[in-house]
């Protein structure tokens, strides 16, 4: 965020998060990322400096203060130095909400102390192998039966899907009501018929963890249903734009973290006896996505302010998530390509962000829903 955005509380929290992405993040990521897998440990170090939970109030082990800066300076910093593996923006930023306001007394109890201390990490199951971003198609059922309910399906690209201990499911719970039947239900590691199946190879994000959940007749206690039963979609309607305003800012740190060290590139590389900056269309490409950053970073501040006071809504996080990752995908080809040879190859920085953030225009609603969202508000 911009400096202007922050205040010395905030400029302190920046300092504190850097310091420790750079002694607890940067020195293992390479290794998690051969690994396929980042290490458990570095959820229960976040939680002990306060990095889980920064919304989440003080009786239950969080920080306390609902103020979404926080939690985008922790995203910045971890992809200032390209680490994608760190599952902690979909258990602040998108899980977090669920619990803070839907979950009952007894249930918070139960579960946002673990939240805030890194030993409980979190998932939320959306995503089926037929049913992406209609989510009227889900198939995942779940039938009262006494005191529980059954659940059977299948559920894919879950991020933090392998470490999580408590994954948020999207179920049917009454049939024929399209959207009106889906509930949130609460799924515990270790309850029978719950299991993980492969972990997800993706093109980019190696040490990111992504897996695919099925559920065979796993009986959840009524006591874990989130929210009202029914309500799934009105939901997820009311948390999705923090979701995506997260992903929106995540995109733009990425975007300005690949410029920065293209720039850098730039002013040292030479061709023909000079820098390749010095080159009018160098300078142009690199005018050109200066000019797109500064205008996508003020937009993401912006909206970040207008969710604070509890003004962004579901059209206005469309549109900066569409637009904050488009900026991000343009930027990053164009970085690549001022890279050359180099933006080629596995071990340059620009190289691994590009495979690593294509992403952002697909997961938390693709660009088109987005785009789709905003027609439909300007009624046609």
């Amino acid at each position: 965020m911009r400096d202007s955005e922050l205040t010395q509380e905030h400029r302190d929290f920046q300092v504190m998060v850097r310091e420790f992405v750079e002694r607890e993040i940067v020195p293992h990521h390479d290794a998690w990322e051969r690994a396929g897998l980042v290490d458990r440990q570095v959820w229960r170090t976040a939680g002990k400096h306060g990095l889980l939970g920064i919304d989440v109030p003080e009786q239950y082990g969080g920080g306390g203060v609902r103020d979404f800066r926080y939690q985008v300076l922790i995203s910045e910093e971890i992809m200032r130095v390209g680490a994608t593996g760190i599952g902690f923006a979909l258990h602040n930023d998108v899980v977090a909400p669920y619990l803070l306001d839907l979950a009952t007394e007894e249930q918070r109890q139960r579960w946002l102390p673990g939240f805030c201390s890194g030993e409980t990490v979190t998932a939320i199951a959306m995503t089926e192998p037929e049913a992406g971003s209609d989510l009227q198609a889900i198939r995942t059922t779940a039938r009262r039966d006494a005191d529980a309910y059954v659940l059977n399906g299948a559920k894919t690209f879950i991020t933090n899907g392998v470490h999580a201990d408590l994954v948020i499911v999207v179920a049917r719970t009454e049939q024929g009501r399209g959207a009106r039947g889906l509930s949130l239900l609460v799924v515990e590691r270790g309850m029978p018929g719950f299991t993980r199946g492969r972990k997800l190879e993706k093109i980019g994000m190696a040490a990111q963890d992504t897996a695919e959940l099925f559920f065979d007749d796993v009986r959840v206690p009524a006591a874990n249903l989130l929210g009202r039963p029914g309500r799934a979609f009105l939901h997820l309607a009311d948390n999705l734009p923090q979701e995506r305003l997260s992903i929106a800012a995540y995109a733009v740190a990425a975007a300005e973290t690949a410029f920065a060290q293209t720039l850098e590139y730039c002013r040292g590389r030479t061709a023909f006896g000079r820098p390749i900056g010095a080159f009018q269309h160098s300078r142009f490409e690199l005018a050109e996505m200066a000019t797109e950053l500064d205008v996508a970073r003020t937009y993401v501040d912006r909206a970040v302010a207008e969710h604070n006071a509890g003004h962004l809504d579901a059209v206005g996080a469309a549109k900066a998530k569409w637009w904050a990752t488009d900026v991000q995908r343009r930027v990053l080809d164009r970085c690549l390509q001022l890279h050359g040879g180099y933006g080629f190859m596995r071990e340059t920085p620009v190289a691994r962000a590009f495979v690593d953030n294509r992403v952002h225009a697909i997961y938390g609603g693709t660009n088109e829903v987005m785009k789709e969202i905003i027609g439909r508000d300007l009624g046609v």
